[in-house]
């Protein structure tokens, strides 16, 4: 099953033609025979990413929206706040998982990591870091198979359906 993506670059620094993250995720998504939807690049800037983010919620067409950056300790790292203002559920056990895949590649710095994942008007988000080795983590290490349908004991998509439920 096709899995339908949006995909946004929180940086004050990058561009689309030098999103070495954005384009190492474009490059996974394609692979994956997934579709991508729409991609955008934005500002370490709150509401900005909140704008985008509701923009995409509205849209039936997009099943996960994936984050790229702001997910750091720094004073301007603020993704996963900006998910915290629209999310209707968190998913605790995606940082958990993508912090201890990472202690393989980056030791004790994936400490540093906010990566974090939640549930919005039936939507996944992901709030990936800003670095192309942590994108790879964690679409090689979690991505990969949990929005893949074929993947057992369980995946995200075959909950897709149900995640509107009341």
């Amino acid at each position: 099953m096709k899995v339908n993506i949006a995909l946004l670059t929180v940086t004050d620094t990058r561009t689309i033609d030098n999103d070495k993250s954005g384009s190492t995720l474009v490059q996974k998504i394609n692979e994956a025979s997934h579709n991508l939807i729409d991609r955008k690049i934005c500002k370490d800037n709150k509401e900005d990413i909140i704008t985008i983010l509701k923009e995409w919620l509205k849209n039936n067409q997009i099943d996960v929206i994936i984050t790229t950056g702001g997910t750091g300790l720094t004073g301007r790292d603020i993704t996963p706040e900006a998910l915290n203002e629209i999310a209707d559920k968190h998913i605790p056990g995606f940082g958990e998982i993508f912090r201890y895949l990472s202690l393989k590649t980056v030791g004790t710095s994936s400490i540093q990591s906010r990566a974090c994942a939640v549930l919005a008007n039936g939507k996944y988000i992901f709030a990936l870091p800003g670095s192309s080795g942590g994108v790879t983590d964690a679409w090689d290490g979690i991505l990969k198979y949990q929005l893949d349908i074929n993947n057992k004991p369980c995946n995200f998509i075959e909950l897709l359906p149900r995640l509107k439920e009341k």
